[in-house]
């Protein structure tokens, strides 16, 4: 199948690591030109370095952005139009919010939250839709959680914002659709990534348990007994942010092996 990919211009925000280099990398297998983005400089080096190594495209760059701070969000889509003309394709990813109960968060975990894990993302489809609009095309894909769709334990801040990030997806599919931006949202369910390892350590202090058990477990209660990689999540977020994908917007897409029981 021909993504339609060569060339294209590509944003990939929190890509340092995890599943946002996961995701660049794949761009980058296609022939796009990648704009990777973190707020570690010296990560986002090695990253970058990585992907070129590893998929023989020189046309990957990097810039420094915090998700919080608008002004950076606007210079990361402003190197992108200086560098190629336009934006092509923004995948939206930002690192998860903390673990916690209730009574764990004040109002300062609230507002974080909502600032890095949907107010950015509204900010950066704010920068590159005009870009979008003007070209008749586009594709958006907002990087979330499993929890848009079924809340997780000790996971009240991903469980109150993710879901808000399906609402903005299909409200902005809605008034877009006209122009052929297409956007849609992908939710990692258990992919063995950094953070994943680090929930895992919260949960194994609450229990009293090692990091291995806890694993083991989660691993059970997955259909298909074992934690994804995020190669196979890249692969999902890269055909719907892909020319390949020309008719599905609107859509919250779980990654995660059947382990969610929502419809």
């Amino acid at each position: 199948m021909d993504l339609k990919l060569k060339g294209k211009s590509v944003i990939v925000t929190a890509a340092s690591k995890g599943l946002g280099k996961a995701v660049a990398t794949a761009y980058a297998s296609e022939g796009a030109h990648v704009l990777i983005s973190s707020r570690n400089e010296p990560s986002l080096q090695t990253t970058l370095d990585d992907i070129k190594q590893e998929t023989g495209n020189e046309n990957v760059e990097y810039i420094v952005c915090n998700m919080k701070n608008p002004e950076d969000i606007k210079q990361l889509v402003a190197k992108a139009v200086s560098w190629n003309g336009t934006v092509d394709v923004l995948i939206n990813n930002a690192g998860g919010p903390p673990a916690g109960s209730f009574f764990d968060m004040t109002d300062d975990d609230w507002y974080r939250a909502f600032e890095l894990n949907l107010l950015s993302f509204v900010r950066t489809i704010r920068e590159v839709v005009p870009f979008m609009k003007k070209q008749k095309r586009g594709h958006i894909v907002n990087l979330a959680s499993s929890s848009m769709k079924q809340s997780l334990d000790q996971l009240l801040l991903s469980n109150s914002i993710r879901p808000g990030v399906a609402g903005l997806t299909k409200s902005l599919a809605q008034e877009f659709g006209q122009d052929h931006i297409l956007i849609n949202a992908v939710g990692p369910g258990t992919i063995e990534t950094d953070r994943i390892v680090e929930l895992n350590q919260v949960r194994a202090d609450k229990l009293g348990v090692s990091l291995d058990e806890v694993k083991r477990s989660a691993e059970q209660a997955i259909p298909m007994k074992r934690y994804g990689n995020p190669e196979e999540f890249a692969r999902a977020v890269v055909f719907l942010g892909s020319g390949a994908n020309t008719y599905i917007s609107g859509q919250s897409l779980l990654v995660d092996g059947g382990l969610v029981k929502a419809l």
